[in-house]
């Protein structure tokens, strides 16, 4: 085992490498730069004012962070505009130099995680991460948590009872939970409990109340969690549906072999054959899922949660970085989250051969 981690251990920069040179060509060939973008405002206020003036850029210190950026080789809505300032706005943004070497310096620049400055809120990428980063953790530990919790003894009760009653009126919530958005039972939770139409019991935005930092350690904890509860709960509600019905069928499937038949006919107890037998086979596919789930709970579904509940997590921090061209949050985000996926598919795969010793992958070669 050690050497297959140490193996996918090494294999961790270069694919980082290789997702970073995929999204700075794609960005490349894109149109709408944080230069064009300068341009489009200069334009529009010369047009207001009557003539263009030089407007000071996001800071001067971009010769070192290489973001990436499409060819500049000429700006739609530029005429007008000053060559000289036009010259200028590029080297403050880092774009006076050829694509390569900016794609070079950057990751020179990401192996040390120094991410550069943003270019529109004029402050280093990696203070802003850290300073969102506490609530897309809030966000997606307590939702995996709960999640787990919930769907996996739900799916196991569903395949023992699989047919009676409680698996059609538990399926019938299930489908619900499937069909509805996790940001339609946002809004409903908003309108019910936060003072929409009836009643005020929790917060309506943030992670913690002002004043946060006078309180003592338990009016803290029941504070973080009065805030967190709604949040929570959307994302618990749209994301329990499809690993309960993961769950069930993969108990279904191995409540059926005959290894289980063979555990009955020597006398074994139910809970023994289910949870002593069953479980460990029935968990593998569930595992597997979790890595992916878990990325998928951090940074994606928890976007139209944090802007529900005015949350200012990673979600948002790289959707609107995203909206403004901002490249340095753009590929700050991009590397932290690629490294944080392929950490967790690493610990999934050891978590997948501590249940199943069975599985080899170093002596499969992976």
């Amino acid at each position: 085992m050690l050497g297959y981690i140490l193996r996918r251990l090494a294999l961790l920069l270069p694919t980082l490498i290789g997702i970073l040179l995929i999204n700075f060509l794609i960005i490349q060939a894109a149109p709408g730069g944080p230069v064009e973008q300068m341009v489009a405002t200069l334009t529009q206020g010369s047009m207001h004012s009557g003539g263009a003036g030089r407007v000071g850029g996001p800071g001067s210190d971009f010769g070192a962070q290489a973001q990436a950026m499409q060819g500049q080789g000429s700006y739609r809505g530029s005429q007008g505009i000053d060559p000289e300032l036009l010259a200028d706005l590029k080297k403050q943004y880092g774009f006076d130099k050829p694509a390569h070497e900016r794609f070079f310096d950057m990751v020179g620049n990401y192996l040390t995680f120094d991410f550069g400055t943003s270019f529109f809120r004029d402050e280093p990428v990696i203070d802003l991460m850290l300073s969102k980063l506490p609530v897309s953790i809030s966000l997606g530990l307590w939702t995996t948590l709960l999640v787990y919790l919930v769907s996996i003894p739900l799916g196991i009760r569903k395949a023992v009872k699989d047919g009676s009653k409680f698996d059609v009126y538990s399926s019938a919530i299930i489908v619900v939970g499937q069909a509805i958005p996790g940001f339609l039972f946002a809004v409903l939770l908003l309108i019910l409990f936060a003072g929409g139409s009836y009643w005020q019991i929790f917060p309506l935005r943030g992670l913690t109340s002002d004043g946060w930092e006078a309180m003592n350690l338990l009016e803290k904890i029941v504070d973080y969690f009065w805030h967190i509860t709604l949040p929570v709960i959307s994302m618990v509600i749209g994301g329990f549906a499809s690993l309960t019905l993961l769950t069930k069928n993969s108990f279904i499937e191995e409540i059926s072999k005959h290894y289980v038949m063979t555990a009955r006919a020597k006398g074994l107890s139910e809970r023994r054959v289910l949870y002593r037998h069953v479980f460990r086979n029935a968990m593998l596919i569930v595992i597997a899922g979790l890595p992916s789930a878990i990325i998928s709970i951090l940074f994606t579904s928890s976007l139209l949660i944090e802007v529900i509940f005015s949350l200012d997590g990673l979600g948002l921090l790289g959707f609107e970085a995203a909206l403004t061209r901002d490249y340095p949050i753009m590929f700050g985000t991009l590397f932290l989250f690629t490294l944080i996926g392929l950490v967790f598919k690493l610990l999934g795969d050891i978590a997948y051969m501590l249940v199943d010793p069975r599985i080899d992958f170093e002596r499969r070669g992976a």
